[in-house]
């Protein structure tokens, strides 16, 4: 038997504070109302590669930034509406491949088709191309203007 939680479905959303990204959580929500399912929020930082990275303070460090896009990510979709079973999660390491494990499982995986980098002329980002190709369950590509 099971309990219900534990075998409930779930909707996993690729989050970087972009607009799109946002666009997607509130698709994403739509989605998981329809089909039942919970949602997990997930955004991915990577350590910088540079002469002088960011150094960490009691005040600042990379994955308090990470928590801060994902709550206000989750405050600008939502506003005070949040959906009850959301849950939200900061990882450090390559977006793509921590993305396409959380979406191991899960019924569907959505992000923005554009995130804060690259070219924005370009139909897919390299990150949401990637995920298209490599999840392990269906991806949704949300593309400008596509929750209006």
């Amino acid at each position: 038997m099971s309990n219900g939680e534990e075998d409930r479905k779930r909707i996993v959303v690729g989050v970087d504070g972009s607009r799109l990204s946002i666009e997607a959580l509130w698709k994403a929500r739509r989605l998981a109302a329809v089909l039942g399912c919970s949602l997990e929020v997930v955004t991915v930082w990577e350590y910088s590669i540079s002469l002088a990275p960011p150094v960490p303070t009691e005040v600042w460090s990379p994955q308090t930034q990470a928590e801060l896009t994902l709550k206000e990510a989750v405050e600008e979709a939502f506003g005070e509406d949040v959906p009850v079973d959301l849950k939200q999660t900061a990882l450090v390491g390559l977006p793509v491949e921590l993305l396409i494990e959380a979406s191991r499982g899960a019924e569907m995986l959505v992000v923005g088709n554009r995130g804060r980098g690259g070219f924005a002329g370009l139909l897919l980002g390299s990150v949401s191309s990637t995920l298209a190709a490599h999840a392990h369950c269906p991806v949704l590509i949300v593309h400008r203007g596509e929750s209006a």
